[in-house]
């Protein structure tokens, strides 16, 4: 007879998925694919708005997030993970999650960088346990780079959003917020 029963394979695979699962990722390869990505990026938005390399320069930090996948069908939510950057380093990382309900149907996937503007802002940024979007973001969408620079480059407003690549269709007027939130990749 076997000391090994079903009951202790079910309990020892059941440790071992939950041991898994509490990984932080340390050591992984997750910075280094994020980076990579906020790299390709902003190489990407200053390339098509050149109007916003001026802007970063500007900034007293960006928070670039590379990829963001929002769905919906009356309620929706939206995820992605990206880097803030104070000049060329990165110093932390986040991830964003909205969430929105309403009458609203479709997915759609766009890049997003948020400009902080004044040293104060990034610090509230940073200092906070996470940070919702409110009313002191300015958002500056365009399709066209030239008139992106003139919508920027003369605000005033602490942080400035600005979204670009959209891809995918959703459609409806929806209440919305999104949360940023420092993590360990």
């Amino acid at each position: 007879m076997s000391s090994f029963s079903r009951r202790g394979f079910a309990l020892g695979a059941l440790a071992s998925t939950t041991l898994a699962a509490c990984g932080n990722g340390i050591g992984g390869p997750g910075a280094a694919t994020i980076d990579a990505r906020v790299d390709s990026t902003l190489n990407f938005m200053y390339n098509t708005y050149p109007g916003t390399r001026d802007l970063s320069n500007r900034a007293a930090g960006m928070l670039v997030m590379p990829l963001i996948t929002e769905a919906g069908l009356g309620i929706g939510g939206g995820f992605g993970r990206g880097a803030l950057r104070v000049g060329p380093s990165t110093v932390d990382y986040y991830s964003a999650t909205s969430g929105s309900a309403g009458l609203q149907i479709g997915a759609q996937q766009f890049s997003s960088v948020l400009f902080f503007m004044t040293d104060e802002a990034l610090l509230e940024f940073r200092r906070g346990p996470g940070w919702a979007a409110g009313a002191d973001i300015e958002y500056a969408v365009s399709d066209q780079g030239d008139s992106l620079r003139a919508e920027t480059t003369t605000s005033l407003a602490p942080v400035i959003a600005v979204n670009f690549a959209q891809t995918g269709l959703r459609l409806g007027a929806t209440l919305e917020g999104i949360k940023y939130t420092r993590i360990i990749p």
